[in-house]
C-alpha cells in the first residue's frame, strides 16, 4: 500500500467531461467538478469480482477514548521532554472531555448519512486537493524483470506483449472474472478497481481535481483503444477488432509503425501534466480551447491505458528507478516526462533497450490493485503457453496520430513546465540496498519479515540522527480494504518499545539476550499496531475526520496545534511494502522536505530490498549505509542468541 506526499500534508458530459462552451462567448472553459464524479465509474460484475462487496462491513467510526489512548501511547517516544509529554497529554484529556465529544457526535451522525464516512474527505484531503506536481510527490513506479527469451526482444515486441496482457486483464475485470483480493480473514474490497482502466484525473480549476471514467456498465472488454506515445507524439491504437482483443503480432505491427514514423521530436505537451495542479488547470483550459485538442484530450482520457515508448536505455538499478520515477533529463530537458500523461492511473513505460515498467497515478487507487494488474499480466504473457492471438495481416489497423495544435500560450506553458520539472527532478536523489539474507532466514528466527524490516529502518534512522532529536514520525500504510471502500490507515511505527530496543543496540552495558528480548517486544508491538490499523482502529484517519467537522467559525482545539502532536504526523519516514517476483525496482518520493521515502520488499527468500529517496541535501547515501549496518547487526543478534540457546 503506497502513500503520497499529499497525504502527509492533510491538516457531465460523457464525451467531453472537462469543458463546455459558454452561451455568451466562444471561449471553451472548464466546468465545475461534478458532485457525483465518484459514482461515474460503473460497478464491476458481481459474478466473481464483486461477489463479496455486499457482504463487506461498513468502515467503523472508532471509539474516541480508544483513539485518544492510542494517541497518547504513540506520542511518548516523539516528545522531547517529560514537560512536552505532560502538556500534550493534558490537551488530549481536555479534547476527550470537551470539544472532542461534540465532534465525535457529529462524526457519528455524518456516518449515518454516508456509505463511507471518510471517502470524500480522503479523496480530496489526501490527493485531489493537493496542488504540487504528482510527479515525485504522489505517483509511484514498478520496474519489470527482463523479457523472457521466448518473447520478442525488441521494444515494439515488449510493448505489444504488455498491451495484450493488460487488455486481457481488463477484459477479465469487466466480465467479473477476476477473483477478489483476499487475506486469511476473507475477501477485500474491489471498489477501486473500477478506476483502473478507461479513466483519467482532471486538473480542477478551483483547487480540487477529480477523475472521469468512460467505462460503461455491461461492457465486456471487447472494445477499446490505448494511447502510445513516442517522442512526445500521441497515437491512438485500436486494441480490439471485430469484438476481439488484438493479437501480440497485431499490436507489434501497430507499435512498430509508430517507431518507424516518429523520427522527430514533437511539442512536449505531456510535460504539462507534471506541473503544479493549478498551473496545469490553467494550461489545460488553454489547450482545450482548440477543438482539435479537445478531441485529443478525449481520446487520451478515455483510453484503456497508456504505453510510453521512452528513448532511455537504463541498465542498472538506480537509472532504471529514476527513468521510471521521473524520466531522464537530456540536454537540460525532462525528456521522459514530455513523453507521458501523468494523470492516467496506468502508464506503462517501454525503453529502447527493451526494459519496461509501470508508473501509477495514486489518487483513485493504492498500490495493491496495480501490483495485481502488473503481476497477473506478466505471469500471463511470460507463460510459454500464452495465447498470443491472431497474427498481423493487411487487415490489421494502423495507429492514428493525434497531433496537438500548439498556441503561443501553450508553447510558453510547455517551456515553463520544462523548467519546473527539471528543477524538481534535479532536487532528488535515490539509492538502494539489498541485504545478504531474506524472508527465509527471518522466518527461521520466528519473526515477521515486515516487523524485521521496519526495525532495521528505526535502528538506521536513530543512528543517522546521532544526538539530534527525532523530528517526526514513521508512516507505514495498512490496508483497510476488509471494509467497504476501505483504503488505508496509518501504522505509527515509532513506539516506546522500538525506541528502547534501538537504544540498547549501541549500549555496551546491555547484553545480547536483553537486546533480543527488547527486540521481541518491539516486533510484537508493531504486529499489534498493524492489526489494529487494519481493523480501522488507528489514530490518524479518525483525528482527521474529527477535525474536518469543525465549523469555519469554531476555534481549532489546542491539541491540533500542539508541537508533539504535529511532530507525530510529520512523516520524516514514509514507508511501505509491496511485493511481486517480477519487480526488481519500485519506489516513490519522500513526503516531507527533510525526510525519506523508504520503499521495501520482504517477499524474496534471499534478500530484503530498500529503495531510499530524498532531496539531494539529505544524507541519503549515509542512511542507506546505516540500513546495511542495521540489517547486519539485527541478523547477527538473532544468529548469536539462537546459537547460544542451542548450546544450553
Amino acid at each position: 500500500m503506497l502513500v503520497s506526499r499529499s497525504q502527509r500534508c492533510i491538516f457531465l458530459s460523457r464525451s467531453l467531461p472537462c469543458f463546455r462552451r459558454s452561451m455568451t462567448t466562444s471561449t471553451i472553459r472548464l466546468i465545475q467538478r461534478p458532485e457525483n464524479w465518484k459514482a461515474a465509474a460503473p460497478d464491476l460484475p458481481s459474478t466473481v469480482t464483486f461477489a463479496g462487496q455486499s457482504k463487506l462491513s461498513k468502515l467503523p467510526v472508532p471509539s474516541l477514548p480508544d483513539t485518544l489512548a492510542r494517541l497518547k501511547e504513540s506520542l511518548k517516544p516523539i516528545a522531547w521532554s517529560s514537560a512536552e509529554l505532560d502538556e500534550v497529554e493534558k490537551k488530549i484529556d481536555e479534547f476527550g472531555s470537551g470539544k472532542g465529544v461534540e465532534l465525535q457526535e457529529r462524526l457519528l451522525k455524518h456516518n449515518e448519512k454516508t456509505h463511507h464516512w471518510l471517502e470524500q474527505w480522503w479523496d480530496d484531503g489526501g490527493y485531489l486537493g493537493y496542488r504540487d506536481s504528482v510527479i515525485i510527490n504522489v505517483s509511484y513506479y514498478y520496474g519489470f524483470d527482463a523479457q523472457p527469451a521466448h518473447l520478442p526482444q525488441t521494444p515494439a515486441g515488449r510493448a505489444a506483449t504488455i498491451a495484450r496482457g493488460a487488455m486481457i486483464f481488463r477484459q477479465q475485470l469487466k466480465q467479473g472474472l477476476i477473483t477478489p483480493d483476499a487475506t486469511k480473514e476473507g475477501p477485500l474490497c474491489m471498489d477501486t478497481y473500477r478506476w483502473m482502466f478507461d479513466c483519467c484525473r482532471i486538473p480542477g480549476p478551483e483547487g480540487l481535481d477529480w477523475s472521469t471514467s468512460y467505462a460503461k456498465a455491461g461492457e465486456t472488454g471487447d472494445t477499446g483503444h490505448i494511447i502510445v506515445i513516442r517522442k512526445n507524439r500521441f497515437w491512438k491504437v485500436n486494441a480490439t477488432q471485430d469484438g476481439r482483443i488484438l493479437g501480440t503480432d497485431e499490436f507489434e505491427r501497430q507499435i512498430q509503425h509508430i517507431y518507424d514514423n516518429t523520427a522527430k521530436e514533437y511539442p512536449g505537451v505531456g510535460i504539462l501534466t507534471a506541473s503544479n495542479r493549478d498551473i496545469w488547470a490553467k494550461d489545460y483550459n488553454e489547450l482545450a480551447s482548440i477543438p482539435n485538442n479537445s478531441q485529443i484530450l478525449h481520446e487520451i482520457q478515455s483510453s484503456a491505458f497508456i504505453i510510453s515508448l521512452d528513448e532511455s536505455n537504463p541498465s542498472e538499478f538506480v537509472h532504471q528507478s529514476r527513468a521510471l520515477w521521473h524520466g531522464d533529463i537530456v540536454d537540460g530537458a525532462p525528456r521522459g516526462l514530455r513523453n507521458r500523461w501523468s494523470d492516467k492511473p496506468c502508464n506503462f513505460v517501454v525503453f529502447d533497450n527493451v526494459e519496461a515498467g509501470f508508473v501509477g497515478e495514486h489518487s483513485v487507487m493504492d498500490g495493491t490493485p496495480t501490483v495485481r494488474l502488473c503481476d497477473n499480466l506478466l505471469d500471463l504473457v511470460y507463460d510459454p503457453n500464452f495465447d498470443h492471438g491472431a497474427s498481423a495481416s493487411s487487415s490489421t489497423p494502423l495507429p492514428q496520430p493525434l497531433d496537438f495544435e500548439i498556441s503561443a500560450a501553450t508553447e510558453e506553458a510547455i517551456a515553463k513546465a520544462d523548467i519546473a520539472a527539471r528543477e524538481l527532478i534535479e532536487s532528488q536523489t535515490l539509492n538502494y540496498h539489498r541485504t545478504s539474507y531474506g524472508k527465509a532466514a527471518i522466518k527461521k528466527f520466528g519473526v515477521s519479515p515486515d516487523s524485521w524490516a521496519q526495525m532495521i529502518v528505526q535502528l538506521a534512522f536513530r543512528r543517522l540522527l546521532g544526538d539530534k532529536k527525532r523530528h517526526g514520525g514513521t508512516y507505514e500504510a495498512a490496508t483497510t480494504r476488509k471494509f467497504y471502500k476501505g483504503r488505508t490507515e496509518t501504522i505509527r511505527v515509532v513506539t516506546s518499545e522500538a525506541d528502547e530496543w534501538v537504544r540498547s543496540m549501541d549500549d555496551a552495558s546491555v547484553g545480547k539476550e536483553e537486546r533480543k528480548r527488547m527486540f521481541d517486544l518491539a516486533a510484537r508491538k508493531h504486529i499489534a499496531l498493524a492489526k489494529t490499523a487494519g481493523n480501522a482502529e488507528g489514530v490518524d484517519r479518525h483525528m482527521f475526520g474529527l477535525k474536518k467537522l469543525l465549523q469555519p467559525d469554531e476555534k481549532v482545539p489546542a491539541l491540533f496545534n500542539d508541537p508533539v502532536y504535529q511532530r507525530s504526523s510529520y512523516w520524516a519516514l514514509s514507508t511501505s511494502a509491496i511485493f511481486s517476483k517480477h519487480f526488481p525496482v519500485y519506489g516513490w518520493g519522500e513526503v516531507v522536505p527533510d525526510g525519506f521515502g523508504v520503499a521495501y520488499m520482504t517477499g524474496f527468500d534471499d534478500y530484503l530490498q530498500y529503495t531510499i529517496t530524498s532531496r539531494k541535501e539529505m544524507p541519503n547515501a549515509e542512511f542507506v549505509n546505516e540500513i546495511a549496518k542495521a540489517a547486519e547487526d539485527l541478523y547477527n543478534l538473532h544468529n548469536a542468541t539462537q546459537a547460544r540457546k542451542a548450546q544450553l
